[in-house]
């Protein structure tokens, strides 16, 4: 029986680290990315200009 609350409190530790581990990526901009570069192929480039 006291495996099972070892074993819980473990995974609880495990999901908080997780959890953490997600918030700072968040915080650090690691998902600011809102156009994937398998997105980013079919997408039409800016018109150049040519110089007179």
């Amino acid at each position: 029986m006291g495996v099972i609350f070892i074993l819980i409190g473990c995974s609880i530790l495990v999901a908080l680290g997780f959890l953490t581990a997600f918030l700072w990526a968040v915080r650090a901009g690691q998902y600011d990315d809102d156009c994937a570069p398998s997105v980013r192929i079919l997408m039409d480039d800016a018109p150049v200009q040519k110089k007179p």
